[in-house]
Formats: C-alpha cells, sequence, structure tokens
C-alpha cells in the first residue's frame, strides 16, 4: 500500500478545481487549477479518453453540457478538443500532459479515471495506460482514483508507484441505472480494497457515516470525501473523512 503524500492531508481539495462558470472560470480549465493553487488548495482533477488515445482532463462523458456540441468527448482528437472553448470561457479541453506542466508540483493532484467500461467491470485499461504515461517523471504529488476498481487494479500496473484508491458510494439504483443491481450492491460495501491495491478511499459526503466507511477507518486507511458544498457539511465531513473535495465555496 502506498501511502497518500502529506500534503493531501494539509489543504483542502477543489473539486475539478477552484471554477465559477459566472466568471468564466470553467471546471476542469488550465483557468480553474491556476485559481485553485493560487489560492492555496489541492486539485481535484477528472480523466476522459479523446479518439486518439490521450488522457483529457474532462468531467463528461458528453460534450453538450461544457462545450455545447453533440457526441462523446471520446469521438474528438486532442487536437480537435484543443481547439474547442468551453462555453462561457476563453479556455480549451485541456490534456493531463498540460494539467501536469502547469501544475508542476505546486499542489497535490487528485486524479480521477472515469470508468470505460459501463457498468464498472473489467472493459479498461486504455485510459489507464494514457494516464501512466503522461504521469511518467512527473515529480509533484499525485494520487490516481476510480469508482471502477478494475481500473485502480490496472492502474497499478502502469503507476506502480504512486497511491491509488477507491471512490465509494451506495450504488444506488437512480445514480447508476446502468450497473447490474448485484453489482451496485457488492461496490457498495467497499470489498475490493486489496484487490484494487488500494491505499484509501473517497466516499460521497451524504453517507460517510456508513458500516462500509466505518470498516475501512478501522484498517487504518485514509478517507477523503466527495462533494463538500459548504461550511456546515464541511464541518460535519471533518468529523469522520480526513479530508475534502469541495465546490461552490471556500474552506
Amino acid at each position: 500500500m502506498i501511502p497518500l503524500d502529506p500534503s493531501f492531508y494539509a489543504r483542502p481539495i477543489a473539486h475539478r478545481g477552484l471554477h465559477d462558470r459566472a466568471a468564466g472560470i470553467i471546471e476542469n480549465s488550465l483557468s480553474a487549477i491556476e485559481l485553485a493553487i493560487a489560492s492555496g488548495y489541492g486539485i481535484e482533477i477528472d480523466i476522459q479518453p479523446s479518439a486518439d488515445g490521450q488522457a483529457m482532463v474532462f468531467h463528461d462523458y458528453a460534450m453538450d453540457r461544457l462545450l455545447g456540441i453533440n457526441g462523446p468527448i471520446s469521438s474528438k482528437t486532442a487536437a480537435e478538443l484543443g481547439e474547442l472553448l468551453l462555453i462561457d470561457s476563453t479556455d480549451t479541453v485541456p490534456t493531463l500532459s498540460e494539467v501536469l506542466a502547469q501544475v508542476a508540483g505546486r499542489a497535490p493532484a487528485l486524479i480521477e479515471i472515469k470508468d470505460q467500461d459501463g457498468q464498472l467491470g473489467p472493459g479498461v485499461g486504455a485510459l489507464e495506460k494514457a494516464v501512466g504515461d503522461a504521469l511518467r517523471g512527473y515529480e509533484g504529488a499525485v494520487a490516481l482514483m476510480s469508482f471502477n476498481p478494475n481500473s485502480t487494479r490496472v492502474l497499478a500496473e502502469h503507476c506502480p508507484g504512486l497511491p491509488r484508491g477507491l471512490v465509494t458510494d451506495p450504488f444506488r439504483k437512480e445514480d447508476w441505472p446502468l450497473v447490474p443491481a448485484a453489482r451496485r450492491a457488492r461496490l457498495a460495501m467497499i470489498p475490493d480494497l486489496h484487490a484494487s491495491s488500494a491505499s484509501f478511499i473517497s466516499h460521497n459526503r451524504a453517507y460517510l457515516n456508513s458500516a462500509p466507511v466505518a470498516a475501512v477507518k478501522a484498517r487504518g486507511m485514509p478517507v477523503l470525501c466527495w462533494t463538500v458544498r459548504s461550511a456546515e457539511q464541511a464541518q460535519d465531513a471533518y468529523r469522520i473523512a480526513n479530508q475534502i473535495t469541495f465546490e461552490g465555496f471556500r474552506p
């Protein structure tokens, strides 16, 4: 088990950077990441693949909400995405390599690899390799995570020296309609810590007081959480979590 760098405990983590759409600072953009660093926070970013297999810093599977066009993010090459402006912004979709060059070790980076299997199953690998390629030689504090324990397991092959964790949740049907019930029930119990070589979890803030989270803490493993949206929620979360991921306010 590879421990988290101490910097992850020292400061709250800005969810998708310190973004404010009304101010033209869009989630997962270079501007949001730079503002988070300048404000003294860690950063959390999401990874989706481009059509040519590059690791792109983008949350959604579809482009409509953030780019205003139809189709999946994976239908555009990295070069094409680098020319598309995010809505209400002068930023484009950055590659992970571009983000790492910007961060340059100035803040801890929590990197979530979005599931590419569709049902949180074994159909993963290419995106994890792209992430490993982008991280090769990077010397700043980094931790990798995914909702899919198969992704976390595969990341061990491509990023063997970096801490890896599971993003965890009760996995309710309304939130995960495409995932089979048996799979959801299993993942909700967080049974894959050892098999996925995880060294931490990042749990849904609203369910931090659950029995599976208590079992993780009893094992001495760090618990992060997502997503805190107020000072009151932060106060509650810190009763259990070692660190928070936040947005919409400044803790």
